[in-house]
C-alpha cells in the first residue's frame, strides 16, 4: 500500500517536502463576491448564504447569552471536566509567557522600552464539520483573554454542547452562528450584528482560508497562512512502531488532505509501522479520510539522524514526533516545526488537547518563517523612549550628522533648535 523511498539525496528533498495541493486561486471570484455582497447587505447577505451554502435557515445571526447557557449545559459532565483540566493548563503556560517590561539606558540620559498592548478586536473561527473542535476555542479565546483583548468574537456553524460549554468557561459572550468564508467576511468588515475585528483566528475549509488570506490583502491581521494539518516523525530503533502507527493516524483522520511524513535510520522499523498502521486504520470511525491522507504522505529511510536532521528542517513540519534516544538533545538541531514532542509517552494529541501548548500552528512549510499562536499574537508591541537635555547633547552630533547625510534637514533641526 505504501511507498518506501530509501536514502535520498539533498537534491530530492524538495520533491519529498511537496503537500497536497490547495486550490484557493481558483476561489478568487467566489470570495470577492461574498465581502462585496456582506459589505453591501450585511446581515441579509449573512442569512442568505446560510440558506445557499449551508441550507441553514436562520432568523438571528447571534446566540442570546441565555441560549449559550443551555446548550453548554447539554454537555456530557464527563467531557466537561476533560475540558476544565485542559484549560487550566492552557491557561498556566500562557499566563508564563508574560513577560516583564525592560527598560534600557542605552546611554546616559536615553532610556527605551517596549510594552505590550492587547489587539482591542479579535475575531475566532470554528468549523462546523464532521469534527466539532471544541479545543481550538480553548487555544485561541484562553490567551486572548489573557493578553486583555476587550472584544472576542466567535463565529461558528457548529451546534455540539461542547462548543458552547467551551466559549462559556473562556468567557466569550459574542457568539456567532455564521460559517464559511461568509464568517471571516463579517469579521474582517462588521455588520449590524457582528462587530468588525482587527485579527482573526482559526482554521477552516479551502473556502475559509482563501477569505482569510483575502482579507490579509483588505488590511485585517490573520493568525497565520493556514493548510491541512500534518505531522513528521522521525523514529530510531528504540521507538514503538505501535505508538508511531498511532501518532501518523492521528493526523490523517483530519482529513483527505492532510499529510504525515515517517523518517528513520532503520528499514525494520518503518515496515513495522506500515503493518500496524494496516491494522489500526481498520478500527477508526474516521478510516476513509485516513486512507486518503495515507495516499499523500511518506515513508523515508536515511543513513544518519543528521540526514534526517537535513530532511526533516527543509520539510518545517507543523508537528515534529522526535521518537529516539536524546529526543532534547535532537530536538536543539531542529529549527524549523511549529511544535515539537519528544520521546515515545508524547504523542501529537496531547498538544492538540490538553498538554498546555497551543495547537494552532504553521502548516504547509511555513514553519520556516512563521510561530505557532502564543499570547504575543493577541499583543502589539509598543516602543517607548524618554530622553533627557543631557541625553539629546550625547546624541545630537549622530543624529544630525546622518539626518544632513540622507538629506533631511527637517530631521536635523528638530534637535538642533534644542540645543540652540
Amino acid at each position: 500500500m505504501f511507498e518506501v523511498n530509501r536514502f535520498p539525496e539533498p537534491s530530492e528533498y524538495e520533491a519529498l517536502c511537496e503537500r497536497p495541493a490547495l486550490e484557493t486561486a481558483s476561489l478568487g471570484n467566489v470570495i470577492q463576491d461574498i465581502f462585496e455582497q456582506v459589505k453591501s447587505k450585511k446581515d441579509e447577505a449573512l442569512k442568505d448564504f446560510t440558506l445557499t451554502f449551508e441550507k441553514r435557515s436562520i432568523d438571528s445571526i447571534n446566540y442570546t447569552e441565555s441560549e449559550i447557557d443551555a446548550l453548554a449545559k447539554q454537555t456530557d459532565p464527563t467531557l466537561q471536566e476533560a475540558i476544565r483540566q485542559a484549560y487550566l493548563n492552557i491557561k498556566k503556560f500562557h499566563e508564563a509567557q508574560i513577560l516583564p517590561e525592560k527598560r534600557v539606558e542605552t546611554m546616559p540620559g536615553v532610556v527605551c522600552w517596549q510594552k505590550s498592548t492587547a489587539i482591542e478586536k479579535v475575531g475566532i473561527y470554528i468549523p462546523g464539520g464532521t469534527a466539532p473542535l471544541f479545543s481550538t476555542i480553548l487555544m485561541l479565546a484562553i490567551p486572548a483573554k489573557i493578553a486583555g483583548c476587550s472584544e472576542i468574537i466567535l463565529c461558528t456553524p457548529g451546534t455540539h454542547p461542547a462548543l458552547f460549554f467551551t466559549a462559556q468557561l473562556c468567557g466569550i459572550t459574542h457568539m456567532s452562528k455564521i460559517g464559511g468564508a461568509q464568517a471571516i467576511a463579517a469579521m474582517a468588515l462588521g455588520t449590524e450584528s457582528i462587530p468588525q475585528v482587527y485579527k482573526i483566528f482559526g482554521p477552516g475549509n479551502q473556502y475559509v482560508t482563501a477569505a482569510k488570506m483575502y482579507a490579509n490583502q483588505k488590511g485585517v491581521a490573520i493568525d497565520m497562512p493556514a493548510g491541512p494539518s500534518e505531522v513528521a516523525i522521525y523514529a530510531d530503533t528504540t521507538a514503538n512502531p505501535l505508538y508511531v502507527a498511532a501518532d501518523l493516524l492521528s493526523q490523517a483522520e483530519h482529513g483527505a488532505d492532510s499529510q504525515v511524513i515517517l523518517v528513520s535510520t532503520s528499514e525494520d522499523i518503518i515496515q513495522q509501522t506500515i503493518q500496524k498502521v494496516n491494522q489500526q486504520v481498520e478500527n477508526l470511525p474516521r478510516k476513509e479520510f485516513a486512507i486518503q491522507s495515507l495516499a499523500n504522505s511518506k515513508f523515508i529511510v536515511v543513513k544518519t539522524q543528521e540526514e534526517a536532521v537535513a530532511f526533516l528542517n527543509k520539510y518545517a513540519a507543523e508537528h515534529l514526533i522526535l521518537a529516539c534516544e536524546k529526543s532534547e538533545e535532537m530536538a536543539y538541531q531542529i529549527s524549523n516545526a511549529g511544535s515539537i514532542f519528544l520521546g515515545n509517552y508524547t504523542p501529537e494529541s496531547a498538544g492538540d488537547y490538553a498538554s498546555g501548548t497551543n495547537h494552532t500552528l504553521p502548516t504547509n512549510g511555513f514553519a520556516r518563517a512563521y510561530s505557532g499562536v502564543n499570547l504575543d499574537s493577541f499583543c502589539k508591541k509598543i516602543t517607548l523612549q524618554a530622553i533627557s537635555k543631557e541625553g539629546l547633547t550625547n546624541l545630537s552630533k549622530s543624529i544630525i550628522t546622518m539626518a544632513e547625510a540622507e538629506s533631511l534637514q527637517g530631521h536635523a533641526n528638530a534637535v538642533k533648535f534644542r540645543m540652540n
